[in-house]
């Protein structure tokens, strides 16, 4: 299993690993023990299988990026589990700061 504790991701402000079922297997920084976030997560997987079964086939989409001003999650499953990294937006990955320094994404 992948250790997001030692070998965090750049920018990496929290994560989950969670199994097929949604079931928290590991987690830290912003997101340790975040049960509901889990289970938004897994609800968010579920959705996407069932939105046309001809174009999102059983757990087709590897990855999904869901990014706010301030933060980014992205979404990515592989060997069964289910990997999950908060990371900060910074100014070099959204193309910059507005006036009262807040990201705009691009």
């Amino acid at each position: 299993m992948l250790d997001l504790d030692t070998r965090p991701v750049p920018d990496q402000i929290g994560y989950l690993i969670m199994s097929e079922d949604g079931a928290v297997l590991a987690s830290g920084g912003e997101m340790e023990n975040d049960e509901q976030s889990a289970n938004i997560i897994s609800g968010l997987l579920t959705l996407t299988e069932s939105v046309d079964p001809a174009v999102f086939k059983k757990r087709s989409c590897k990855k999904i990026s869901i990014v706010y001003e301030e933060h980014s999650y992205t979404i990515c499953l592989s060997n069964k589990k289910i990997y999950v990294v908060k990371r900060r937006n910074g100014s070099h990955q959204n193309g910059g700061n507005d006036v009262e320094g807040r990201g705009i994404l691009a």
